[in-house]
């Protein structure tokens, strides 16, 4: 959408209030409507990515039953797009009505129009995140269909996997536990030349080290107790497809010698044999450890991370994914929506900002079960903040959504620098802000930071 110019609805029969949202929404492409009728009629023809409604319109101005009755038709007839419904002071609980119908958020008169404005832009961005992700989901399948990359951060990262996965390079994925590492290697094997054949996963951490050596190299008939046939191991299964070797890091050091020999010479013998097989494999693996610090530490030897490090790609957690979290949230919960025969169908705007405003340590297998348990137990159509039941957020996340603090913050901030940078000099404070003098002197006082 980034090449189309941004639409808005705006829907107020206050004309002098109509025009001055006109000026200060003038990157958007603006359509107006005085009543329901004329609205209705916009929305049909152009549903727009965001409609501002003034829930006091005609022929009940004093009243919110005909805004009541419009938002509910707009959202019926534009179920994606993102409604800030306008009250008066005395109407916050028709507001928070309007937002437990489906309305994205609600903004009290009397308006500041750069405050709105924010708000708008919020909204129009994730409708933009909403829209790009319905189109993933809605494209022909693909290897990397279970990625929902709408950050730069995981573009980047799915951009290396098809760059990657023609070749037969042995790579080596790093990221936090939960942020998909098994999820990109079998983007690897199905974007491969080898994806008719078998993806063969094994966790190195979730097997008894007196084990592991059987269960990757395989094992001759007698070899120890128990053995009563000759079996084969993984990297054998694996023969012309792809071996991910999982939480490589706990691979207990005498078996990374063996590993190293398989991965120099292609060849493995089983556990009490002698014959040596020949193992045709592209190899993939990946730990949440930091494998340089276990070399330091003799952990791990250095000469076979050189060797599955060939090529190293390195997952983001969700924190630093912005815009992730909300958007994986929302397939998430379709998906357990359908699964549990649960009618829900979105998330309260609190449950929007709690999302966003989490650090997610447990990353996307965190959020997956935080979904999923907030579908089971929702008693309403919308997952809310107390359905999530996530921790309470630190005073500095509140803070860090509330749009006029944020403003102010960055505007005292801004002042402080500009005015020490030309050491009180404010003609060339204001020049270097790109503002007049008198609007400086505004502000100024606006912070009391004037001596």
């Amino acid at each position: 959408m980034s090449g189309k110019k941004k639409n808005l609805l705006i829907v107020e029969d206050d004309l002098g209030l109509q025009s001055q949202l006109r000026w200060s929404f003038c990157d958007y492409e603006i359509g107006t409507a005085e009543d329901r009728q004329g609205a209705i009629a916009l929305v049909r023809r152009h549903e727009p990515p965001v409609v501002t409604l003034d829930l006091g319109l005609p022929p009940d101005p004093g009243g919110v039953s005909e805004g009541m009755a419009l938002l509910r038709e707009v959202l019926a007839l534009a179920p994606h797009t993102k409604v800030i419904v306008i009250t008066g002071n005395d109407s916050r609980e028709h507001a928070v009505q309007a937002v437990g119908e489906g309305a994205y958020d609600f903004y009290s008169k009397p308006i500041d129009p750069d405050i709105l404005k924010l708000t708008i832009d919020r909204a129009y961005r994730l409708y933009e995140l909403e829209m790009e992700n319905r189109r993933l989901r809605q494209a022909t399948p693909s290897p990397l269909e279970g990625v929902i990359a709408v950050s730069p951060e995981m573009r980047k990262v799915c951009r290396a996997v098809e760059k990657i996965a023609p070749t037969d390079v042995t790579t080596l994925i790093l990221g936090e536990s939960g942020t998909g590492k098994e999820i990109i290697a079998r983007a690897l094997h199905q974007l491969s030349r080898r994806d008719n054949q078998s993806f063969v996963a094994i966790n190195c951490a979730a097997i008894p080290e007196n084990l592991l050596e059987s269960e990757l190299f395989g094992y001759e008939k007698g070899a120890f107790t128990g053995a009563v046939r000759q079996t084969r191991g993984k990297i054998e299964y694996a023969n012309r497809g792809t071996l991910f070797l999982d939480e490589i890091g706990d691979l207990p050091l005498g078996l990374q010698a063996k590993l190293l020999r398989f991965l120099q010479e292609r060849i493995i013998e089983r556990v009490g044999g002698r014959e040596e097989i020949p193992v045709d494999v592209r190899v993939v693996c990946a730990t949440n450890q930091d494998l340089k610090e276990l070399i330091l530490q003799g952990r791990f030897r250095e000469d076979l991370y050189y060797r599955i490090a060939e090529v190293t790609m390195t997952l983001p957690p969700l924190r630093e994914r912005p815009g992730d979290a909300v958007v994986i949230g929302r397939a998430l919960l379709d998906r357990f929506a359908q699964a549990h025969g649960k009618a829900v169908r979105g998330f309260s705007n609190d449950a929007i900002r709690a999302i966003e405003a989490y650090a997610w340590p447990g990353n996307v297998r965190e959020l997956e079960n935080c979904i999923k348990r907030a579908v089971v137990m929702a008693e309403e159509n919308r997952i809310t903040v107390e359905d999530l039941d996530l921790p309470a957020s630190s005073e500095k996340e509140v803070l860090s959504l509330n749009l006029r603090q944020i403003r102010e913050h960055t505007e005292r901030e801004a002042l402080t620098r500009a005015v020490t940078l030309v050491n009180g000099n404010l003609s060339r404070a204001a020049e270097l802000l790109g503002v007049t003098r008198p609007t400086l002197y505004a502000l100024l006082d606006k912070y009391e930071m004037r001596n």
